[in-house]
C-alpha cells in the first residue's frame, strides 16, 4: 500500500500532517508524532508581535497601565507562560530538523510583510523545509474596500515567497468575494500551496460579569465540508497543492480530502482530543480503507471527486441548492 504523497515539492511518507498548536512546541512531542505515523509536522506559529517587540518591550507593554486599572492585570496574557522572542523558534526549528527525518514547516501569522521577510530567511537557514504563512486578518474598518483586503495578502505572499527558496504555502480564509479569483492570484505569483481554511478565534460574552472573553472551541468534522468544496472546485485549475485543514478528525475525512483533490490533510484538533497515538489510529484505518475499497496509492484517490472529475458537476454550485431543499419536503 502507497500512502506516499508530494506536498510542495516534500516527498512524504503519507498525507497525515500536524497543523499548528501547542503540542508543536516541544522536541519530545515532534518525536512522538513521527513516531506514531505523522507525514510531516507545522510547528506552532511565530506571531508576527513576537518579531515587533524584544521580549522586555512587550514586557512593557502589556504590564503598561496595569496599575491604573485593576482588572486589566487579567487582560494580558502573563509573559511566564508565552515564549516570547524569536530567537527560541529559529532554535526549535534546528533542534527539530536534527532530531526526526520528516519536513519540518515553520509557520508565520500576522498580517503585514515587515519582519516576516528576514525570519523568512532565517527559518530557511535554520533548516525548515518550507514556510507556511498564516495570515490572520479581521477587516473590522468599514472603510477598507475588499479590492484593499486582497492586495494586502498578495503583497505578503509575494514578498515573502520571492524572499526565501524553500517552498511557501498560503493559509487563507473562506471569506473572500472571490475565493476562484484569489486562489489563481496566488498560483500566479508561484505560490506553492494553499492551506484552507483558517480557523478564526470568535470571542464570546459572559453573561455573568457582562465581559467579552476568549473562547477556544475545537473542531469536528462537520467543518470538512466547506475545504472540501472548494478544493474540489480548484482542482485542476491551479498548479499549487492544496491542504485541507479543519475538520480533518478520522480516516474518513482524510479519505474525503484526498478524493477532493488535496495533498495533505492536516490535523490539530482531533490530536489535543485524542493524543498523538491518534495519528496512529487515524494511519491504520486509512490503510484499512483502502484494502477495502481496492485503493493501490494515495495517488489514485486525488481528486477523483473533484468538480471536473464528477458525473454531477453543478453539486458543487448553485443547482444542488433547490435539490437540497426539496428533500426537506
Amino acid at each position: 500500500m502507497d500512502l506516499s504523497t508530494t506536498y510542495m515539492g516534500l516527498k512524504l511518507q503519507n498525507p497525515l500532517v500536524v497543523s499548528p498548536s501547542p503540542l508543536c512546541e516541544k522536541i519530545e512531542n515532534i518525536k512522538k508524532m513521527e513516531d506514531a505515523g505523522a507525514g510531516a509536522v507545522v510547528l506552532h506559529s511565530l506571531f508576527e508581535e513576537q518579531i515587533t517587540f524584544e521580549s522586555n518591550k512587550l514586557d512593557e507593554f502589556l504590564i503598561r497601565g496595569t496599575d491604573n486599572f485593576a482588572e486589566s492585570r487579567g487582560y494580558f496574557p502573563n509573559l511566564e507562560y508565552i515564549k516570547v522572542g524569536p530567537d527560541e523558534y529559529l532554535d526549535l526549528i534546528s533542534k527539530a530538523k536534527s532530531s526526526v527525518k520528516i519536513p519540518i514547516i515553520a509557520s508565520l501569522n500576522g498580517v503585514s510583510t515587515g519582519g516576516w521577510i528576514e525570519y523568512a530567511k532565517e527559518f530557511e537557514k535554520s533548516g525548515a523545509d518550507a514556510i507556511e504563512l498564516n495570515i490572520y486578518y479581521i477587516p473590522t474598518n468599514p472603510d477598507i474596500v475588499s479590492q484593499q483586503i486582497e492586495y494586502m495578502y498578495i503583497e505578503v505572499a509575494k514578498n515573502v515567497k520571492n524572499s526565501v527558496n524553500i517552498p511557501v504555502a498560503i493559509k487563507v480564509s473562506p471569506y473572500f468575494s472571490s475565493m476562484a479569483y484569489m486562489a489563481r492570484k496566488f498560483d500566479q505569483l508561484g505560490v506553492d500551496a494553499l492551506v484552507m481554511f483558517n480557523r478564526f478565534y470568535q470571542p464570546d460574552f459572559d453573561l455573568k460579569n457582562m465581559e467579552v472573553k476568549p473562547k477556544l472551541v475545537l473542531s469536528t468534522s462537520d467543518e470538512l465540508t466547506l475545504r472540501l468544496r472548494w478544493v474540489a472546485i480548484l482542482y485542476g485549475h491551479i498548479k499549487a497543492d492544496m491542504a485541507i485543514t479543519g475538520g480533518v478528525h478520522t480516516a474518513e475525512d482524510v479519505v474525503k480530502s484526498m478524493l477532493a483533490g488535496a495533498k495533505v490533510a492536516m490535523m490539530t484538533s482531533a490530536i489535543m482530543k485524542n493524543s498523538i497515538k491518534h495519528i496512529t489510529t487515524v494511519k491504520d484505518e486509512l490503510v484499512k480503507w483502502m484494502e477495502e475499497n481496492d485503493y493501490n496509492s494515495i495517488a489514485e484517490m486525488q481528486g477523483k471527486l473533484s468538480q471536473q472529475s464528477v458525473a454531477e458537476p453543478a453539486a458543487f454550485e448553485r443547482a444542488n441548492y433547490m435539490k437540497l431543499l426539496k428533500g426537506f419536503v
